[in-house]
């Protein structure tokens, strides 16, 4: 019998994905006749060809550039062989929730977000170190980023202080390369809020400027962050930080806020109308091109030709207008041969004036269309276009209440409504029995309204710079209040404090179980019964956690001549720690439920119920295989390390010939392996 020739599986990439590596992808779907031939690079001399006048040949232009920019951009450029290890005996919730806390160095876990979360979060905060010569600054490494990793979080402080001779660089070294990444996992209606003080600001603005687009820029925001600034302050003290802002896409619009008891106050209803409205202008501008919407409106109850102010004109089309008026008495459409008067209003010629525009004149004698209009006057309720002065002024519009909608937010955001600095340390102490485990929180109302205005029910949120959690508490509240599914990732570097709590990671974890106690017992005290008893929505109050590490695979010590069958899995990696690198690497998100299942004495885990099934355990058969592709779950990608296999090529072909008839059957099922 001739024996089966040897299988090779395809195995799953073991590094992050590079988002510069799409653009390029792109740039080859574009420009095809610029791609080097063999190679696959491009040709820029061929790219410059093919783009023409629209490539700048001037030797002068503008750059913003500091000691260290091409190594911060190769930094974010650099792949990432690193993984997130799951730490469920520091998670709440693990098996239900949908957010994440991942303890490491953002830079390295941004790298390895890519996949899962690209292009999908709705909303990033960030409250960076402010570089005031104090703060700690993560000193990244071009070579081994997680011994670096590693080295860094041993430190208490690594400050930089502004006696550094490269104070500026060292902050946009760290923060360019973050931001790049960040970029790559908003939504194309994503924005990110990022809070900064005077140190910093300018560089921040041209750093994001850079990355995101002078024309994605969207405020800069000015936080009141004190209620009470120092009088003994030297020069003039500071009452507000900057908050810069940035969408992913031109053109971006904030949702509303609420409207104030102020701003409902100027609402009335002096007519008995169904509801409470103000007077607004009954005219709109640019009179020249909306020609047909000049014309007089006789008074009812003096005769006088009503025109629109210079350059303006009605608001409404004339048959709409007609029927308003018609709610005071009874109107016509007359031609009064008024050209030169709209001509004066449109500011052009009689002679180009338009022609046969009529007139809404009165359809009886001036006495009786009085009569009419008083009556109507009196008895309230009027027509939406009124009378000013009881009759006797001019023309005015009702705007109601119920249609002007909430209030757009400004780039001046007030203590009053957004909290202080004072209000953020009492907020924390609250929670902490009266301790302080972080010195320079942002309160809750701050995230809240970016919260408010950027993101729906199902948003995802990200917060890269976590310190105390704020954003966390921040995302409760916001689904507390409107029965949302908000989710979040916060990522922090555990760097150790001499608080009592341990790592900033500590801290934060902690402040999300306190916050999450005190707003669920909020929730039960509201959740009165009611006649008509429906379902709560489910209030997400756990997380995941998660911690930076090297890989679970021995990469750096296989060679393409090793065996197969090595078991390349380092000792004391558990199938969880797999598992999830597995989910990194195929780009699945890690708050999807995670379920054991075992057939015939096998067990392997299986992700959202088919998305990824692992089998990692040795006893592997092919009936076994045979049972999970002809479940309900029928699964859409498989992982089977090599090791698995072992020295059984029989049954490495058995497996991946069940999984080929499966995928002809249906859909195609991916089978990866290390």
């Amino acid at each position: 019998m001739n024996e089966r020739h040897e299988v090779e599986l395809d195995r799953l990439d073991t590094k992050s994905q590079n988002p510069d590596s799409s653009r390029a992808d792109r740039l080859r779907e574009l420009f095809p006749e610029a791609v080097t031939e063999g190679t696959g690079d491009i040709d820029f001399d061929k790219l410059r060809e093919l783009l023409g006048k629209h490539v700048s040949e001037s030797r002068e232009r503008y750059a913003f550039t500091w000691p260290g920019k091409h190594e911060a951009i190769r930094q974010s450029q650099t792949p990432s062989t690193a993984t997130l290890r799951p730490l469920k005996e520091k998670s709440v919730d693990w098996d239900t929730t949908e957010n994440l806390y991942i303890e490491g160095d953002n830079l390295e876990v941004l790298k390895l977000l890519q996949r899962s979360y690209h292009g999908q979060v709705n909303m990033i905060y960030i409250d960076p170190p402010y570089n005031t010569g104090n703060d700690f600054v993560y000193k990244d490494s071009f070579g081994d980023t997680i011994e670096n990793y590693r080295e860094q979080t041993g430190q208490e402080h690594a400050s930089n202080p502004e006696t550094n001779g490269r104070f500026h660089s060292n902050w946009l070294n760290m923060m360019y390369p973050r931001l790049r990444l960040a970029k790559e996992l908003l939504a194309p209606t994503g924005v990110i809020f990022i809070s900064i003080d005077d140190h910093e600001s300018m560089n921040l603005r041209k750093a994001g400027d850079e990355i995101f687009g002078e024309n994605c820029f969207v405020a800069d925001i000015a936080w009141q962050r004190t209620y009470s600034p120092r009088n003994d302050a030297k020069g003039i003290p500071s009452e507000v930080e900057h908050i810069l802002v940035w969408s992913r896409m031109p053109n971006w619009n904030p949702h509303k806020l609420e409207r104030t008891a102020e701003m409902d106050a100027k609402y009335k209803n002096p007519d008995n109308d169904m509801q409470a409205w103000t007077s607004d202008n009954p005219f709109a501008s640019e009179a020249a091109s909306h020609q047909g919407m000049v014309y007089a409106i006789q008074n009812p109850f003096t005769g006088e030709l009503i025109y629109p102010t210079i350059s303006s004109h009605w608001r409404y089309q004339q048959d709409q207008m007609l029927d308003y008026m018609n709610g005071w008495c009874e109107y016509k459409l007359e031609d009064i041969h008024d050209e030169a008067k709209r001509a004066e209003i449109c500011g052009i010629p009689e002679e180009d004036v338009r022609s046969n525009v009529q007139a809404i004149m009165l359809a009886q004698p001036l006495e009786e269309s009085r009569q009419h209009a008083q009556a109507v006057l009196e008895r309230g309720q009027w027509p939406r276009f009124y009378f000013t002065k009881n009759g006797l002024g001019g023309i005015r519009r009702k705007t109601y209440l119920d249609s002007v909608g909430g209030r757009l937010p400004t780039n001046f955001w007030p203590y009053a409504e957004t909290g202080h600095t004072d209000e953020a340390k009492k907020e924390i102490k609250r929670l902490f029995e009266g301790k302080m485990p972080f010195d320079t929180p942002k309160p809750s109302r701050l995230i809240r309204r970016m919260l408010d205005i950027t993101t729906d029910k199902n948003s995802l949120i990200m917060d890269f710079f976590s310190g105390s959690a704020t954003t966390a508490d921040a995302v409760m509240q916001a689904n507390q209040k409107d029965d949302g599914q908000r989710r979040y990732i916060l990522v922090q570097i555990p760097e150790e404090t001499t608080s009592g709590y341990g790592t900033l990671c500590d801290i934060g974890e902690e402040r999300i179980r306190r916050a999450a106690r005190n707003l669920t017992e909020e929730q039960v005290d509201t959740n009165q019964p009611t006649l008509e008893e429906t379902e709560p929505a489910y209030f997400d109050t756990g997380f995941r956690v998660f911690a930076l590490d090297s890989s679970n695979l021995k990469s750096d010590e296989y060679t393409p001549g090793q065996e197969l069958d090595i078991d390349l899995v380092k000792r004391g990696r558990t199938n969880d720690d797999l598992l999830f690198e597995v989910m990194l690497r195929w780009g699945l998100d890690l708050s999807l439920p995670v379920e054991t299942k075992e057939y015939n004495g096998y067990e392997y885990l299986s992700v959202a119920e088919g998305e990824l099934v692992c089998c990692m355990n040795d006893g592997l058969t092919v009936e076994v295989i045979e049972h999970i592709v002809n479940t309900d779950d029928k699964p859409r990608r498989v992982f089977i390390p090599d090791h698995v296999f072992g020295e059984q090529n029989n049954l490495k072909l058995n497996i991946v010939d069940a999984l080929r008839r499966a995928s002809s059957e249906g859909q195609e099922i991916e089978l990866r392996t290390v």
